[in-house]
């Protein structure tokens, strides 16, 4: 593998550092469409039962159909699934 190939892989797994208590109401982008779903918005942070426990899950909306979806937070760190903003 040449140079110009390996760091083409490392930035397509590369991860975002994000904050769960900060991520309401951001706008992503899907890498793959599906069902003519391409921009979604977090619509809600999910509070685990017990307050002390860290956020684990994410509420998100896709703006075209209105369909939501419970997914990981962590889910939008992978660049190769999630793009940060409506692109």
């Amino acid at each position: 593998m040449n140079r110009q190939n390996q760091e083409q892989s490392t930035e397509a797994g590369k991860l975002i550092k994000l904050n769960p208590k900060k991520l309401l109401l951001t706008k992503w982008t899907a890498v793959e469409i599906v069902a003519k779903q391409k921009h979604f918005l977090v619509s809600r942070i999910v509070q685990p039962d017990d307050l002390n426990a860290p956020i684990i899950e994410i509420e998100i909306e896709a703006v075209y159909s209105g369909n939501k979806r419970i997914i990981l937070w962590r889910e939008l760190q992978d660049s190769s699934r999630w793009k940060q903003g409506w692109v």
